[in-house]
């Protein structure tokens, strides 16, 4: 098949890309480097089979040319991360609902099989654990800034499913929970690589707040293996799917678990969010997924456990540090 892959520099999209090439099909990869980087897919490029485009999604002759010729189109271009989005709400807000606009737009028209990732954000305030598609949604102020991630894939959410509705493209919504794994950096306040990079260079481990604030995490090779099977699923098709692992663990044990496999000196300091991120942002005390329907859908069972998840982290870092200043 022919697969188009958008935001394909990124951490998900490089593994997506990895995958299909790695299976015989012609992989073709959009990404402006903004938030993606070359090296993610840097030793895909001069393969047989494979092209890499450096533009936007928001060139509309472009991306039309692009779907119209694609198979399957996995949309995994966006903003990315807690940090971006206090510090740059309205790229964020931007970068979210255009592109996916105009993806949508252009398969709507070519009646091509897509895919639109979304978040666990889009819980918002919830409180019924674990966190089931159908669940009401409760969010905080729009002073709040922490918020503007989750509207702007809330309404990817409500235009992929109006499209559903009015045409029966082939779309699949997945909420995707903490997928971490190698090529994931900790630039924009991903935990797990953060906490990973401080502990091998033996550096105190930041917990913002007081670490009781739990969380799943998600082996990005689980994740993969889900998006692909989703997208071949008819059943799937005008769905919202949660995607992730349902095994908590506070963030404070995290850091504790990351001291010790990596074997490392560091240790734990406590951080005031305000520090971090400024005013207005909220968090969330407790974001477990429901797997009850992507394991009906699909048979979903995430194999890799969060150990794995750790060890595959740290051997990536120790065989190629995190550049600074760069982008996931």
């Amino acid at each position: 098949m022919k697969i188009l892959i958008t935001g394909g520099a990124g951490f998900i999209g490089s593994h997506l890309a990895d995958r299909f090439h790695a299976e015989g099909h012609e992989v073709t990869v959009i990404d402006n480097l903004s938030t993606g980087r070359y090296a993610n897919i840097g030793h895909l490029e001069g393969k047989e089979r494979f092209r890499l485009i450096i533009d936007t999604v928001l060139n509309e002759n472009l991306m039309e040319e692009l779907i119209k010729e694609a198979d399957r189109v996995f949309h995994m271009a966006s903003a990315v991360g807690v940090k971006l989005i206090m510090e740059r709400p309205v790229q964020t807000i931007e970068t979210i609902f255009k592109g996916t606009d105009v993806v949508l737009s252009f398969c709507a028209r070519y009646r091509k099989r897509v895919l639109i990732p979304s978040t666990s954000e889009v819980y918002g305030k919830g409180t019924a654990v674990p966190f089931r598609e159908e669940d009401d949604i409760l969010k905080g102020s729009t002073s709040k800034h922490r918020w503007a991630y989750a509207c702007a894939k809330e309404l990817d959410e409500f235009l992929a499913l109006a499209h559903w509705k009015e045409s029966r493209l082939p779309v699949v919504i997945v909420r995707l929970f903490n997928t971490v794994g190698p090529r994931q950096t900790g630039q924009y306040g991903m935990v797990v690589p953060r906490f990973v990079k401080s502990a091998i260079e033996n550096k105190p481990l930041s917990v913002y707040g007081d670490g009781t604030q739990s969380r799943c995490f998600a082996h990005v090779a689980d994740v993969v293996d889900a998006l692909i099977k989703l997208l071949e699923t008819p059943a799937c098709f005008g769905q919202v799917i949660n995607i992730g692992n349902d095994k908590e663990i506070t963030i404070k044990d995290l850091a504790e678990k990351v001291i010790e496999l990596t074997g490392s000196k560091s240790e734990i300091q406590y951080v005031p969010y305000e520090s971090v991120y400024g005013d207005g942002f909220e968090d969330m005390r407790r974001r477990v997924p429901s797997l009850e329907k992507a394991r009906r859908l699909i048979g979903y069972n995430p194999t890799r456990t969060l150990e794995d998840i750790i060890n595959d982290v740290a051997k990536n870092f120790r065989k190629e540090p995190e550049p600074e200043g760069v982008a996931i």
